[in-house]
């Protein structure tokens, strides 16, 4: 049976073992470990304890006194703004309880900018371990870097150019009903979704073609300052699955002035046309020979698309061209007309008014906007009436064949090869899993 004695003795040992080896770390000791075979014979060997008091040497002058940095601590705080906020609501969040702050903050013009913080911003405060503000930094609306700092004679403020960082993103989703409410599902912010349609837009009408059960997978650049996003980047690789059919595009800077998206073989998915003027609307009217006019009450050929959409939705040239008409003709009413590559026309009617400064012989890129919906002419309700013509004659803009942009050429090929072969990789690796909540 142990005595008193010996399990004192015992907690004794334990106690000075837990404080040695507890201190390793802060006291840098090296200690060497023996690792014994498994067939090593336990029996034969002599056990002999040792008992040795160890001194822990702690380097304090003075003990009584606490460090001398403790009174210098500091804290970061970080808040977004809230509707309703006050510059006093703002400080209490961040625990900051300095009244010369409070004041300067409240009534001083340099810090203004801070008044006009929309919701969602975000506020950094640092202050010392007694509330006193020492720097309080944020985005101003016009996405400079505010600094509010004090100094000897005060608080000050300065702005600096914000210092941006670009983040890699990924977001998958599926179709279920519409093609925003999936990528709102998926968190992708709606200016990448534009993206997602332009890029794709060659090769999938998203008015007709979507179906339930369709996939994308995006991988996309955000603009970060201060840890806070301030806009959304390209796109720098993405696929959609359109009723069976895969797509995949990557993006691709060939040279300082050039850039565009390739499928992973090196061909443009640029379409010298996009298949609608319009991002988001749908077909109130196809193509046909024989067609009952709604305002002139006859049957009649309508060799063009209407697309219905609000009045004042863009409405963007569909190819690189030059314009050859802007204005009012009959039953067009306010109308553009585009010339490209000398043999294709493309008609854009019944707008409610034209692009700022549009003009005839004025070049165009594709995708630029030249007008906006409406239902002038012989229009009954607020829709674009978009012609597609080749050599002067009317086509189904929806099933005729669109000439391809250029391919990568076979000198770069390599090089485009080794740039996206890890994008490529990565969409196939994510092809069927869900990251609409991870970032």
């Amino acid at each position: 049976m142990l005595t008193q004695n010996t399990l004192t003795q015992a907690r004794k040992l334990k106690l000075r073992w837990f404080v040695a080896l507890s201190s390793l770390p802060l006291l840098g000791v090296v200690t060497a470990f023996g690792i014994s075979s498994p067939q090593t014979d336990y029996s034969s060997v002599n056990l002999k304890t040792v008992v040795q008091e160890i001194t822990l040497s702690l380097d304090t002058q003075d003990t009584g006194s606490a460090p001398a940095n403790a009174n210098t601590a500091t804290f970061w705080r970080n808040v977004h703004v809230q509707r309703g906020d006050t510059v006093a609501e703002l400080l209490r969040r961040m625990n900051v309880e300095d009244k010369a702050a409070a004041e300067y903050l409240g009534r001083n013009p340099a810090a203004a900018s801070l008044h006009q913080l929309r919701v969602g911003k975000a506020v950094q405060a640092e202050t010392d371990s007694d509330g006193g503000l020492l720097v309080l930094r944020f985005l101003s609306n016009s996405g400079d870097q505010m600094v509010i700092e004090k100094g000897p004679d005060g608080f000050n403020t300065r702005a600096m150019s914000a210092q941006l960082e670009q983040r890699l993103f990924v977001r998958t989703g599926e179709i279920t009903s519409t093609l925003f409410a999936a990528t709102d599902q998926a968190g992708l912010p709606d200016a990448a979704a534009n993206q997602m349609v332009e890029i794709f837009g060659g090769d999938i009408d998203f008015h007709r073609d979507l179906r339930k059960g369709d996939k994308f997978t995006v991988i996309y650049e955000m603009t970060y300052s201060n840890g806070e996003p301030v806009r959304t980047g390209r796109i720098q690789a993405a696929e959609f699955i359109n009723q069976g059919e895969t797509f995949q595009v990557v993006h691709y800077q060939s040279d300082s002035n050039h850039s565009d998206y390739y499928t992973p073989d090196g061909k443009s998915v640029r379409k010298a046309f996009l298949r609608s003027p319009l991002e988001f609307s749908r077909v109130s009217s196809g193509f046909s020979l024989s067609r009952f006019h709604p305002v002139l009450g006859t049957w009649r050929a309508h060799k063009g698309v209407d697309y219905a959409a609000a009045t004042g939705t863009k409405v963007k040239v569909t190819a690189d061209g030059i314009v050859s008409f802007v204005g009012k003709q009959g039953g067009y009413g306010n109308v553009v007309m585009v010339n490209h590559q000398g043999r294709y026309t493309t008609v854009y009617g019944h707008l409610s008014r034209f692009a700022s400064g549009l003009r005839r012989g004025q070049r165009l890129a594709q995708g630029e906007i030249i007008g906006y919906v409406g239902k002038t002419g012989l229009a009954s309700g607020p829709h674009l009436h978009y012609e597609f013509k080749i050599n002067g004659q009317q086509r189904d803009p929806l099933r005729v064949a669109l000439p391809d942009a250029a391919p990568i050429v076979k000198v770069q090929l390599a090089a485009f090869q080794e740039a996206t072969s890890g994008l490529i990789a990565r969409l196939g690796l994510l092809r069927d899993v869900n990251l609409a909540k991870l970032d």
